[in-house]
């Protein structure tokens, strides 16, 4: 495999409750690399410049089925969901959240049993606040991280 081969990565994008779409594209076009954004049909969105939308079905998993069965080894794939940046992971994804943070074998395990045991909170009838909502600094993070990502898979394509 080339260089020129490793170099396609994509941005894939859990873009139903991404609030972190326009700093996507705009860091991922500075890179020149393309983004698909996946979304429900419920969701109105539009492509641009470097950025494809991928409409699916408005059933609970659909964009994540979708974008598990699409990615390859080396994407980017943006998500708030732990389940899903797992399935990226294990698949040699990179993986962040819209607050930056960055999903690994180190950190994982601990996510998903925290994400465990707060599903059976919910089921016995207890409900936490909900997270925290995002702010500027939070939009700042993501795409300071993202950037940082980016200029590290750059660096280590080239020849």
């Amino acid at each position: 495999m080339g260089s020129s081969d490793a170099r396609e990565i994509t941005i894939v994008v859990d873009a139903d409750a991404c609030p972190v779409k326009k700093e996507t594209a705009d860091t991922a076009r500075a890179f020149g690399v393309p983004v698909i954004m996946v979304s429900s049909y419920a969701h109105e969105l539009r492509g641009g410049e470097g950025v494809a939308v991928v409409h699916v079905d408005n059933s609970d998993q659909s964009a994540d089925l979708y974008i598990a069965n699409h990615i390859k080894s080396g994407d980017v794939v943006l998500t708030g969901d732990y389940g899903l940046a797992a399935l990226a992971l294990a698949k040699g994804c990179h993986a962040l959240s819209f607050r930056g943070q960055t999903y690994d074998e180190t950190n994982m395990d601990m996510m998903l049993e925290g994400r465990h045991a707060r599903a059976k909170e919910r089921r016995r009838g207890r409900y936490a606040k909900g997270p925290k909502p995002f702010t500027a600094e939070d939009r700042h993070t993501f795409q300071h991280k993202l950037t940082k990502l980016l200029e590290l898979l750059q660096e280590n394509v080239q020849p």
